[in-house]
């Protein structure tokens, strides 16, 4: 390979670095009731890796289970709690500020750290968590993440930080919320299913 002047395209394997911390008994409030019928009543999130060029980066998302829509995100070089809560705090500050939202999460360092659950205080945004170990407690995430990769996402990651960022934000945006069809919401995509969801709210409020 070096006297032909051959780079391999396998990604090296991802590894989360282990945390040495004081575990954090949040309960699971959610319990699996992933069916919602109103925004801003129940939000998820969770934390990927892309490959960038030469180093893994990671991608903080949250969703609204009404819709399945895609509410705050954030990517950066460090999978911390500051990058859950730039998610959080676009979701947040997106959604107008709502009240009694409650936010579920895998247990993960970044989401068990003091200061996002400071922030979540701050909100008033009630916490939830999986169980350890328990993928399937948040599983429209990891269905999420799953179509992000297989959509969208090549093979071989993108070549930069800056790359990836511009890719990610056209899949959220342009695709993602406004285009893809979803199973959940019937085959629509999540912004139409918060667009009718509105209209129906309305003529509801007017009629009474």
């Amino acid at each position: 390979m070096n006297e032909l002047d051959l780079v391999s395209c396998q990604i090296p394997k991802h590894k989360y670095k282990k945390v040495n911390k004081d575990h954090v008994a949040i309960p699971n409030i959610l319990k699996r009731q992933f069916a919602v019928v109103e925004p801003n009543t129940y939000w998820c999130g969770d934390v990927t890796y892309i490959w960038t060029g030469n180093r893994w980066s990671y991608l903080a998302v949250v969703l609204d289970l009404f819709s399945r829509k895609v509410i705050g995100w954030a990517i950066s070089n460090s999978p911390d709690s500051e990058l859950t809560m730039q998610a959080l705090m676009m979701a947040y500050e997106s959604r107008g500020k709502p009240k009694g939202v409650i936010f579920h999460s895998d247990q993960g360092t970044h989401y068990t750290s003091r200061k996002f659950r400071q922030r979540l205080w701050r909100y008033q945004i009630t916490q939830s968590m999986s169980r350890r170990g328990n993928c399937w407690d948040n599983a429209p995430m990891e269905r999420y993440f799953r179509s992000l990769k297989t959509e969208w996402i090549p093979t071989i990651g993108y070549k930069n930080f800056n790359e990836a960022k511009q890719a990610i934000i056209n899949y959220i945006m342009t695709y993602y919320n406004q285009t893809r069809p979803h199973r959940y919401n019937a085959g629509i995509s999540p912004n139409e299913s918060e667009r009718r969801y509105e209209l129906s709210y309305k003529t509801v409020a007017n009629i009474t």
